[in-house]
């Protein structure tokens, strides 16, 4: 018998029992659907991370720290294994870096607690000085109309977070947008805004010279006041306040602006952050908070990292980082696809049913195949075709279905934004269509493979006496 044969008997068995046919692809549809949502939430993870990684740097990037400086509001914590930094990240530093191996550019980075004072508003921030080269390598998604801040310029021009509008405050009150529910009423790239390069100099101002800082009482000597700079913001990061992107809480500037600032204004005193002698007098150099190494190439990240270590500072790679994710990833995937297969499986046992119905009223159709000279081997590629006819429908109304759920998902969460992703939540790419279509086809095949066994072993003539 011809293939063709072969396809027209097994289809048009399928449209004589129409309702039988569509429950049981139904169960496919189900089944093949609860697979690829289920697994499409986990490789939308998997895409965030991917995204986040080629912000911080991509996979051959390797984060340098030295001893702590700078006054950070957010801290990095390092495992026991990385060790612990002996020596300051200064500028012989980054020459010392960039006269190894491999390589390619090694740019320093200063991160600093500063504050930003607007009308009646006022704001701690994370204040991020980078090169020119390390700000368009995090790949900042601004909004329209907004750049990057120029190098060495005579006005320090910051590029804002989208997140960092819910960290102002309301002065005399305290209160912001935890307690308030509202945004400070704040044009960031039209209004001009005070910037006070240290936030701890502002508060011991405030509190009368207390390191209490936070309205402590005392006797102290006054503080003067610190500066106050007018800046004008040069961009901003896209997205509201529930679109997470990396350094979406910071406030980014170009590092040598920001270091000639603070030079300018702590000349002769200890800068806020920086290594100071027992006395309290500051060092000569200047501390930076790490630097970022790009290497050539993704094979010599580890042994860079080693070589750096050696020199006695902390290092840490986008690589690592990747390879633990993914094996929490590869886990995450591995469970949703087991709770989505359980669904096809119930699916399959279905098409068993099926077919194993179609055999006991189509016994006598068997038979009379049998006498007229149809092979064993046809009457098995018969009734697989069908489950196979019932897999591919079933998977493809299926992937259909998945795209459906997939797109109403990621319109719910925002684009993943109400997730903390900067990605869509659910991602379905080709190759999970087409491994979802074939495993489909083979779930239909493996659940007819015994039905087409017993359909060949029926006897011809007790298949055409049956009634």
């Amino acid at each position: 018998m011809r293939w063709i044969d072969l396809l027209r008997m097994s289809s048009g068995n399928l449209k004589k029992r129409k309702l039988r046919t569509f429950l049981t692809i139904l169960g496919v549809v189900i089944g093949t659907a609860s697979i690829v949502v289920m697994i499409s939430l986990g490789l939308g993870m998997q895409q965030s991370m991917y995204k986040q990684i080629e912000q911080a740097g991509g996979m051959t990037a390797i984060t340098v720290t030295g001893q702590d400086v700078g006054g950070m509001m957010y801290y990095i914590s390092y495992s026991p294994e990385e060790g612990e930094a002996t020596k300051y990240v200064t500028d012989d530093t980054i020459a010392e870096i960039e006269k190894l191996e491999h390589v390619k550019s090694v740019t320093p980075s200063l991160t600093m607690r500063s504050m930003i004072l607007s009308g009646n508003y006022y704001a701690d921030i994370q204040l991020v000085g980078m090169t020119q080269e390390e700000l368009e390598r995090q790949h900042m998604d601004l909004v329209e109309g907004s750049r990057m801040p120029e190098s060495n310029s005579a006005s320090l021009e910051l590029v804002i977070g989208n997140m960092v509008p819910m960290d102002f405050y309301e002065k005399g009150s305290n209160r912001g947008y935890w307690e308030t529910q509202q945004l400070p009423d704040i044009d960031f790239m039209k209004d001009p805004v005070f910037l006070i390069l240290s936030s701890e100099d502002y508060y011991n101002a405030q509190s009368g010279g207390n390191s209490g800082a936070f309205g402590s009482e005392g006797n102290a000597a006054p503080v003067k006041a610190p500066k106050k700079y007018v800046v004008q913001a040069s961009g901003m990061m896209s997205g509201g306040i529930d679109t997470y992107h990396n350094g979406s809480y910071n406030v980014y500037c170009d590092i040598w602006t920001l270091k000639s600032f603070l030079q300018k204004e702590y000349r002769g005193k200890a800068i806020p952050g920086q290594p100071k002698t027992q006395t309290g007098k500051p060092y000569k150099f200047f501390a930076y908070t790490n630097a970022m190494v790009q290497a050539d190439d993704i094979d010599h990240v580890e042994d860079l990292a080693a070589a750096i270590q050696g020199m006695g500072y902390r290092t840490s790679t986008n690589a690592e980082y990747l390879k633990s994710a993914q094996q929490e990833f590869a886990m995450i995937e591995a469970v949703l696809g087991g709770i989505g297969a359980v669904s096809l499986f119930v699916a399959a046992i279905g098409i068993a049913n099926t077919m194993m119905m179609s055999i006991y009223e189509r016994t006598k159709e068997i038979g009379v195949i049998k006498v007229l000279g149809c092979s064993l081997r046809n009457i098995k590629q018969m009734f697989l075709l069908e489950a196979a006819f019932i897999g591919f429908i079933g998977g493809l109304a299926g992937n259909i279905l998945s795209f459906l759920l997939s797109f109403a998902i990621n319109m719910v969460t925002a684009h993943g934004g109400a997730m903390g992703l900067d990605s869509d939540i659910s991602y379905i790419p080709v190759w999970l269509v087409a491994a979802s279509m074939g495993f489909a086809v083979l779930v239909g095949m493996v659940a007819g493979y015994f039905p087409a066994l017993r359909a060949m072993r029926l006897s011809p003539l007790a298949a055409i006496r049956n009634e």
